[in-house]
């Protein structure tokens, strides 16, 4: 799963020259939290985020009147808030490095550059919940299956096969990678609806035949 595929395009950014204010008007008014900073070419050189202009901004004590306050934002530049070493993700990468990415660093997105280090994009931790999401199939309700089984090869075809000779249509399947010294994994299997009775039968089978870790019914429809 490619970044390109899931980043978001036409990412809003900022200069380095430009006021906090303006910063702060941009992110109120796209409902996002972070700005990728960028020079007259578009490569990126820093990023800010609403924490930034946030700690940056004077506190609400301040005996400053509303000129004084408003004088002092403007003076406030980007290049004076922004985090100047900034982790990015290529577009040719991975989703599961960016995750893995973010995960380590505690970031909430990444900017996306493309071979250049121009800004291409943005991807967050709500894309990598989209990835989730899609690739599971959960939209689309089914029930879920979790076996134990071994990391022999070949130890997840005879389920497959199982499943298959009795009918069942798989949406997904994902697996949980363990180091090669762990004898057992679980794998996650997701299927289409299917009548109860065809179901308790399947259930039945698979209880006696195969490690069965649990049964789930997932009854999540889409917010339109």
């Amino acid at each position: 799963m490619l970044v390109k595929n899931w980043m978001t395009g036409n990412v809003i950014t900022i200069t380095p020259d430009r006021s906090m204010m303006k910063a702060s008007k941009l992110m109120k008014d796209n409902s996002i939290s972070r700005l990728p900073v960028v020079d007259e070419n578009g490569r990126i050189v820093g990023i800010v985020s609403d924490r930034d202009v946030k700690d940056a901004s004077p506190s609400k004590a301040t005996t400053l009147d509303m000129h004084e306050l408003y004088y002092l934002l403007s003076e406030v530049k980007i290049k004076d808030i922004m985090t100047r070493k900034v982790t990015t993700i290529r577009h040719d990468e991975t989703v599961e490095k960016a995750a893995v990415l973010m995960l380590e660093g505690n970031f909430g997105g990444l900017p996306v550059v493309d071979e250049d280090g121009k800004v291409v994009g943005i991807i967050t931790d709500t894309d990598i919940f989209k990835v989730l999401v899609e690739i599971s199939g959960v939209y689309e309700g089914g029930i879920q299956v979790c076996l134990e089984i071994s990391t022999a090869p070949g130890s997840l075809a005879p389920i497959l096969d199982f499943l298959k000779d009795n009918g069942a249509r798989i949406m997904s399947v994902m697996t949980h990678n363990v180091p090669e010294t762990v004898g057992m994994k679980h794998v996650y299997i997701r299927m289409r609806d299917m009548e109860k009775p065809d179901l308790k039968r399947i259930k039945a089978a698979m209880d006696e035949r195969f490690n069965v870790v649990y049964w789930v019914t997932d009854p999540v429809h889409r917010v339109v």
